[in-house]
């Protein structure tokens, strides 16, 4: 796949996840590793992402929303402070589809949103999809 007047696209491959729910995090787990053939580093919640990601070098940040301690985007802020994931596109996931929020969201650069509840067995497609437009632009 190439971008339009540019090179090759990498291809997405490894994913960090963060989600403090254990039982989505085992859901999205499995659904990305069987079904989207990812490699995922499963962190459980924003504190526990920033240090596990040295090292791993995600091509896509997944994060939930709301998280106790530190939310997604507080997350994500402290992730973007390294050199190397200082433009790696996000993925939010949130319950909290309010225009206002969803906006908010939308407005931090390379980012994307999906919205709980999602369907499992389409959630590999849909953040490829996503990736896609987002290293495109």
């Amino acid at each position: 796949m190439t971008v339009d007047g540019g090179g090759p696209v990498a291809e997405l491959r490894k994913i960090l996840y963060a989600d403090d729910e254990a039982d989505i995090r085992e859901i999205v787990e499995l659904t990305l590793t069987t079904i989207g053939q990812f490699e995922v580093l499963v962190c459980q919640n924003g504190a526990d992402a920033v240090e596990k990601a040295e090292g791993f070098g995600a091509d896509l940040f997944l994060l939930d929303v709301m998280m106790p301690g530190m939310t997604g985007p507080e997350t994500l802020q402290r992730l973007r402070r390294r050199p190397e994931a200082a433009h790696t596109p996000v993925i939010f996931i949130t319950a909290r589809a309010h225009t206002d929020e969803m906006d908010e969201l939308l407005r931090v650069p390379q980012a994307g949103i999906i919205t709980k509840p999602f369907d499992p067995m389409t959630l590999a497609n849909e953040i490829k999809g996503i990736w896609q437009e987002l290293v495109a632009s």
